[in-house]
């Protein structure tokens, strides 16, 4: 007589589910998120504050009402605080536009082509992270100054382009690394090159790590503040961190931390919302490459 044998009870996945949600974790992870948004809160709400409370002491943790006081008086300053937005847009898309397709076209390189001295050119770039741009920058000022890129908006976002390139080259390189060979082969049956794929199949495998580039370049562009501040000489050029630091000093040289903090709040927006809006992306792109 044959027995019957007895299935083995599946194991359940809401187990593991449940104990990744545990009282403990969830305590932590709230913790950890309130440090990390207080910060931002606290200088949110100070620049809506009244003047006499934003630089109160003890300090008034919240207002009696909110006023937009702080960004008229930052609007006030020197040029309109639309025009600092306005520069500051200007030398971030620059810069993101020239760092994406730059990268984009030498990760490609690196990954799919082979020429020789591949691997000296790719150490040379990757060596280049080692070098603090302010280093540099007194070098840099000659040289802008002999090209005639002085006080350019121009000018600024081919020196923030130039310092993003070795890191968006290299996260360019292990997303094309990471597309599996088998369809560039596929693709170059069907009779399309190499360079015309990158367009047409390539890009769309590797968004993540072309918003992942995009998105380093930008936050480089819009919060840069050494490098705006030796090359730009005209207030009507100046970025927004740069008016931040003539904006900030009230009677007396003090500083006047409603306008500075209502000018950190102005600045801060484009990147938490492009943060959040992209932050799938941007998880998978720094991923790229890693399971290969």
């Amino acid at each position: 007589m044959v027995m019957p044998t007895l299935a083995r009870p599946r194991r359940s996945a809401r187990p593991a589910r449940e104990r990744g949600r545990s009282p403990v974790r969830v305590v932590v992870a709230a913790l950890a998120a309130l440090v990390f948004a207080f910060p931002i809160v606290w200088t949110t709400v100070g620049g809506f504050k009244p003047a006499a409370q934003a630089n109160a002491w003890p300090p008034v943790w919240w207002p009696s009402h909110l006023g937009l006081g702080n960004f008229a008086k930052l609007d006030s300053s020197g040029t309109s605080l639309s025009a600092y937005v306005l520069n500051s847009l200007a030398v971030t898309l620059m810069t993101v536009v020239l760092t994406t397709v730059v990268a984009v076209m030498a990760g490609y390189a690196f990954a799919r082509f082979r020429f020789r001295g591949k691997k000296v050119l790719f150490g040379i770039t990757i060596g280049m992270l080692l070098v603090p741009y302010p280093a540099l920058l007194v070098s840099l000022f000659t040289v802008m100054t002999w090209l005639g890129l002085t006080n350019s908006l121009l000018g600024l976002a081919l020196v923030y382009s130039t310092f993003q390139m070795p890191f968006a080259v290299y996260m360019m390189r292990n997303s094309f690394d990471s597309v599996p060979e088998e369809i560039g082969d596929a693709v170059e049956l069907d009779g399309c090159s190499k360079l015309s794929a990158l367009p047409r199949v390539m890009l769309p495998l590797v968004r993540p790590g072309v918003v992942t580039v995009a998105l380093f370049a930008f936050l480089a562009g819009w919060n840069e503040f050494l490098a705006a501040l030796v090359l730009l000489n005209d207030n009507a050029s100046f970025t927004l961190p740069v008016a931040l630091v003539n904006a900030q000093n009230g009677p007396l040289n003090t500083v006047d931390w409603g306008a500075l903090q209502a000018g950190i709040t102005v600045t801060m927006l484009p990147c938490v919302v492009l943060f959040m809006l992209l932050q799938r992306y941007y998880v998978s792109g720094l991923m790229a490459g890693t399971g290969k």
